[in-house]
C-alpha cells in the first residue's frame, strides 16, 4: 500500500544475471564519490559501514564509485586508488560486509571526468583530455592532451585495478566512462582531434575504451563480469546521440562488455548528470528503447527513480535493473521496505542535491544527506532506546519540529509536538505545492506516517509561550519556529494587487491576469515565476535586486532551473531595485539608475524570509540548559538544515 493504493513491487524482487553472476533482485546501488576514504586511496571504514547498511537494506547490487587507477588518475579528488596492493585488505572488508547480507559487489573503475573536473578538485595540475581542448569551467584554459605513454599507462594500471579488484573479492568490475568523462572524451568527435591512433576514425576514438576492457579481462580474468556505463545521448551537438550510438555499442559488445549502465547528458548538461527535482521522475530512462534495439546485453538504469517508475521500467523490459544513488543514500532500507509491504514507511528523496552533490563540490567533504544524516556516519549516529526516556516537548511542526519528534520517540522518549497552525509542514509546505516539488509532498505524507505510528502527541492550533507550565516539565525543549516574510518598507506593498510567495503558493487563484511581476529572484521566487508561467500560461517577469536571480542556490540546481525558464515566457530583471508598487504595477530603478514602470496585474512579493525567534528565544533565556533553536528559527536555511538540526537536538539527549 502507498497513501492508500495497493501496489506489487513483485517484479523488482526476481534474480537476474549479469555474465556469470546471478543478482538476487532488480535493485542496485548506482556508484558514486562518498568521499570518505583513506589518504592512502583505500576505503574507510565510514566507506565500508555506509555500503554495508545499504546492502543489510536489501539492495542486490551495490556498485562502488570513485575508484580511480591511480592517484594520478584522480588528479585530486578524494577517492580510492588501486595502485598499490595494500589497499586490498580494506576492500576485502568492505566486500565481505557486502555479501554478508547476500548483495554482489562491483567496483567502478574511472581515469577521471577530464576536462570536466570541478576546480575544488583539481590537485594543481591541468585538467586532462584526448585533445587540447577547452576546460569546462575556465574555457581559457586548456586541457593537457594525453601522451601515448600516457594512455598506455592508464591502460595498465587497469590491469592492476583489475587484479587487484579480483583479489579482494569484487563479483563485477564496471567501467566508469558515462557522460563525457574522460574515457568518454576519446570516443566523442566533440571533444577528440588527435591525429594518431587514437583519434581520426570511430574506430580509433574507441581504441582506449577496448584497450581498457582487454586490460581488465587480462587482470581479473575472461570470467569477471564487465559492466560498461556511458551515456547514449551526450544531450551536446557534435557528439555521441541517441541516432548515432548503435556503433558504439556493437564494438564495446563484441570487445567484452557483459551489461551496459545507460544513461544521459554530459558536464555541457549537467543536470542531467545530477538529475534535478526540475527533471521529475525517471529523466534518464529515456534513451532505453533505443539502446534495447542496439544490443542484447543486460541494461541497467539510475536517475530520479522511484519504487513505482522502478517496477514500470522493469515490467517494460527496457531495463533489467533499477539502479538508486540518492534515494538508498535518503533510505538504504528501501528495498526490504517494499519486499516487506512497507512502501509507506520509504523515506522519499527530495533531490535538492543538497548534502550529497554540493557539499562535496563546494566543500570538498564527504557524502550525506538532506533527510537522512546518518549516511555516511553509520559508524557513530545510531537511534538507541533511552534507559530513563524523557519528556520532549517539540513546538513547531516543520521539518525539522517533525524530525525532532521522529528520532526523540525513537529512542523511546514521551514526545508533544504543538504547531500553532492547522497544518504541519510549515514553510516546506508551501515548497511542495508545484508539481516539480511532488517529493516533498511525499516527505510529508511520510513524517504523518511515522509521527502516527510513533504515538507522537500532537496539538495542533495551539501557540506555545515561555510561561506555558509544559515547558517546565520538559527535559528537553526544541523550538522549530521557523520564519516569517520579510515585508520590505515600499510604498504600495501591502496593495491589493500585492500578493506574498507563500499566498500564492498555497492558493494560485489569488494570482490574477496574465501579466505578473514577481519581486526577488531567490529560488522562491523563481520557482514561483516557472510554476506560474508552466502551469498558468502567464506571462511573468523576475526584478532582483543583485546582479543575478538564484543568488547562493547551488550552482547545478540554478543551471536546471534557468535552463527551464528559457522555454517559458519570463523575463529576468537583474541588478534593479523596487522602489513603489501601485495598482498597474511596479516602478523600479534600473540597472542604468533610471526609473521604469513594469505593468502587472499581480505583484507577488518574494523578498525573502527572516527567522520567527521572538518566542524561541524567550524560552531559551528562560531555560537555557535545555532548549534547542532549529532551522529558520535559528537561521535562514532549507530544509536539509532544519532536518539536521531537528536530528541533532533529539540525539543530544543522554541517560
Amino acid at each position: 500500500m502507498y497513501n492508500g493504493i495497493p501496489l506489487n513491487y513483485d517484479a523488482l524482487f526476481t534474480p537476474y544475471k549479469i555474465g556469470n553472476v546471478t543478482v538476487k533482485n532488480r535493485i542496485g546501488m548506482s556508484a558514486m564519490g562518498l568521499f570518505s576514504t583513506n589518504t592512502d586511496g583505500s576505503p574507510s571504514l565510514f566507506t565500508s559501514a555506509f555500503y554495508e547498511e545499504r546492502a543489510r537494506g536489501g539492495a542486490g547490487l551495490i556498485i562502488i564509485g570513485a575508484s580511480m587507477v591511480s592517484r594520478k588518475a584522480a588528479n585530486g579528488i578524494t577517492a580510492m586508488y588501486w595502485e598499490d596492493k595494500s589497499v586490498i585488505p580494506h576492500h576485502t572488508d568492505m566486500v565481505e560486509r557486502i555479501h554478508r547480507y547476500g548483495a554482489k559487489a562491483a567496483i567502478a573503475i574511472g581515469v577521471g571526468s577530464g576536462r570536466h573536473a570541478f576546480p575544488t578538485m583539481l590537485d594543481g595540475r591541468p585538467p586532462v583530455s584526448a585533445s587540447p581542448i577547452p576546460y569546462r569551467w575556465d574555457p581559457n584554459v586548456k586541457c593537457h592532451a594525453l601522451t601515448v605513454d600516457e594512455i598506455h599507462e592508464y591502460v595498465e594500471g587497469y590491469e592492476k585495478a583489475a587484479y587487484r579488484a579480483k583479489c579482494a573479492g569484487y563479483d563485477i568490475i564496471e567501467v566508469h566512462a558515462h557522460c563525457g568523462y574522460l574515457i568518454d572524451q576519446f570516443m566523442s568527435p566533440l571533444w577528440n582531434f588527435r591525429e594518431d591512433e587514437y583519434g581520426g576514425s570511430d574506430e580509433n576514438r574507441a581504441r582506449f575504451a577496448i584497450e581498457i576492457l582487454q586490460a581488465i579481462k587480462r587482470g581479473a580474468g575472461s570470467d569477471m563480469p564487465v559492466i560498461y556505463r556511458i551515456a547514449p545521448d551526450h544531450r551536446v551537438p557534435g557528439s555521441r546521440t541517441l541516432e548515432n550510438c548503435g556503433p558504439t555499442f556493437d564494438v564495446l559488445s563484441k570487445a567484452g562488455v557483459d551489461a551496459f549502465d545507460c544513461d544521459a547528458g554530459s558536464y555541457d548538461n549537467i543536470d542531467y548528470v545530477f538529475p534535478t527535482q526540475y527533471l521529475g521522475d525517471q529523466p534518464l530512462a529515456y534513451v532505453l528503447p533505443t539502446v534495447r534495439k542496439h544490443t542484447d546485453k543486460p541494461l541497467l538504469n539510475a536517475g530520479n527513480h522511484t519504487p513505482e517508475t522502478a517496477v514500470k521500467l522493469i515490467e517494460s523490459g527496457n531495463s533489467d535493473f533499477v539502479l538508486f544513488g540518492r534515494g538508498l543514500i535518503c533510505d538504504p532500507d528501501l528495498p526490504n521496505k517494499l519486499m516487506n509491504g512497507q512502501r509507506d514507511d520509504v523515506r522519499p528523496c527530495m533531490r535538492c542535491l543538497e548534502e550529497c552533490v554540493r557539499r562535496t563540490v563546494d566543500r570538498t567533504t564527504k557524502v550525506s544527506c538532506a533527510l537522512n544524516p546518518r549516511a555516511n556516519e553509520e559508524m557513530f549516529f545510531n537511534i538507541k532506546k533511552m534507559e530513563s526516556p524523557k519528556n520532549v516537548v517539540v513546538v513547531g511542526a516543520g521539518p525539522g519540529g517533525m524530525e525532532a519528534a521522529r528520532v526523540a520517540a525513537l529512542q523511546g522518549n514521551k514526545v508533544t509536538l504543538f504547531e500553532k497552525s492547522s497544518v504541519k509542514g510549515g514553510n516546506m509546505l508551501v515548497a511542495s505545492t508545484p508539481d516539480f516539488k511532488d517529493p516533498i509532498k511525499d516527505l510529508l505524507r511520510w513524517y504523518d506516517v511515522q509521527l502516527n505510528k510513533l504515538g507522537v502527541e500532537i496539538h495542533m492550533n495551539t501557540e506555545v509561550k515561555a510561561d506555558d507550565p509544559i515547558l517546565e516539565q520538559a527535559d528537553l525543549i526544541v523550538m522549530a519556529t521557523g520564519a516569517n516574510e520579510l515585508v520590505p518598507p515600499i510604498p504600495g506593498i501591502h496593495g491589493e494587487n500585492v500578493v506574498s510567495v507563500i499566498d500564492a503558493h498555497m492558493n494560485w487563484d489569488l494570482v490574477k491576469g496574465k501579466n505578473i511581476v514577481v519581486c526577488g529572484g531567490g529560488l522562491s521566487g523563481c520557482e514561483c515565476a516557472y510554476d506560474l508561467a508552466k502551469e498558468k500560461g502567464m506571462t511573468v517577469t523576475v526584478v532582483e535586486m543583485f546582479n543575478k536571480v538564484l543568488n547562493g542556490v547551488f550552482t547545478i540546481n540554478e543551471f536546471s532551473l534557468k535552463y527551464k525558464m528559457k522555454d517559458y515566457p519570463i523575463t529576468l530583471r537583474t541588478s534593479c531595485k523596487v522602489t513603489k508598487i501601485d495598482e498597474k504595477g511596479v516602478t523600479i530603478l534600473n540597472q542604468d539608475s533610471q526609473e521604469e514602470f513594469l505593468p502587472a496585474d499581480t505583484v507577488v512579493a518574494a523578498f525573502g524570509l527572516r527567522p520567527n525567534a521572538q518566542t524561541a528565544e524567550a524560552v531559551r533565556n528562560k531555560y537555557p540548559k535545555k532548549t534547542w533553536i532549529i532551522g529558520d528559527s535559528e537561521k535562514i536555511g532549507n530544509i536539509g538544515n532544519a532536518v539536521r538540526g531537528g536530528y541533532y537536538a533529539a540525539m543530544s539527549l543522554t541517560d
